[in-house]
């Protein structure tokens, strides 16, 4: 494993693209391609025997084609005598069915963790998953990342006086709490009730004080928008002088852009473990870069450094 490579499929080549900058490598080269009948085809086109070879492939939209993509490239870096294959996986998707909150419901995310084992991975690198148990789903060696650490900077540099820390709901508490303490800024929760399978949610209450402060929410990832405008809505009804928003992970599906753009929110930050695309791209949406992150992991991983002295 003395040569390390780096392989991206089709879901995020551009991050590929920075993280071997940072690491100063060429990106490996593949041949990826869709046949007429849909089945994918993946050729790994320089030699990985006994390398160390890491795979870099959100499981963002198009998000099982992504997903059957990774599971095929494993394959074919496993078959082709790969020394080890670490999945680098910005964004979990699936993450979000991490457990049976119905009858007769799977765990995906337990079952999609079960396919990357079977498909030949042996090691998983990850920002932010949306559930820490996730990480027990796995039989090999995790390590999740944050962004918490960018997102922090960001806002410290922006200097926002008379701050408040909002957490979306209540399983994103201690993220927020943490990026609170880093900002020396109090925290306020929103508990909310997601309204069946149709991903509306009912805010219901806040809990800690906003009236006269500028309010910064905090989540793992936007999807639709639905829950961040409603958030939104309820601080300023709540007396909140101007509200930011900031999550890892941009899903931005179906019109999660145009409910940003009509909404009073001031300013939404995140990162870049899901591309966006440029019709998704707004004034108001500040897009920080995750290279130098992902890129320092896959050295020390590589290298047989520790990943938590990364945070400390």
């Amino acid at each position: 494993m003395d040569e390390l490579k780096v392989f991206s499929g089709n879901a995020h080549p551009t991050l590929a693209g920075s993280v071997c900058d940072y690491l100063g490598i060429p990106l490996g080269q593949a041949e990826i391609f869709e046949f007429s009948n849909e089945n994918i085809f993946i050729r790994i086109l320089e030699n990985v025997r006994q390398r160390d070879v890491f795979v870099i492939q959100p499981i963002c939209s198009p998000v099982n084609k992504s997903l059957v993509e990774l599971l095929i490239m494993l394959d074919a870096l496993r078959r082709a005598s790969a020394g080890r294959i670490t999945i680098v996986i910005p964004y979990y998707g699936y993450g979000r069915t991490d457990k049976k909150d119905q009858p007769r419901v799977p765990i995906t995310a337990r079952l999609v963790a079960d396919l990357l084992t079977t498909a030949g991975a042996d090691r998983l690198l990850t920002i932010d998953l949306h559930a820490p148990q996730i990480q027990g789903f796995f039989t090999m060696p995790v390590d999740e990342l944050t962004t918490l650490p960018i997102l922090a900077q960001y806002f410290e540099e922006k200097a926002l006086d008379n701050l408040v820390v909002v957490a979306t709901d209540i399983g994103i508490s201690k993220r927020a709490r943490d990026l609170a303490a880093r900002l020396n800024a109090p925290l306020a929760i929103i508990e909310k009730r997601r309204l069946g399978n149709i991903e509306v949610t009912e805010t219901l209450t806040i809990i800690g004080e906003v009236q006269g402060m500028r309010a910064l929410t905090v989540d793992d990832e936007i999807d639709t928008a639905g829950s961040l405008v409603g958030a939104v809505d309820t601080l300023l009804e709540h007396g909140a002088t101007e509200v930011y928003a900031c999550c890892t992970h941009p899903v931005f599906s179906g019109s999660a852009t145009q409910r940003i753009a009509s909404s009073p929110v001031k300013e939404v930050v995140v990162t870049d473990t899901i591309p966006v695309t440029d019709n998704k791209k707004l004034d108001k949406i500040t897009i920080l870069p995750i290279a130098s992150l992902v890129g320092e992991a896959i050295h020390r991983i590589h290298t047989g450094l520790s990943i938590g002295a990364m945070f400390e």
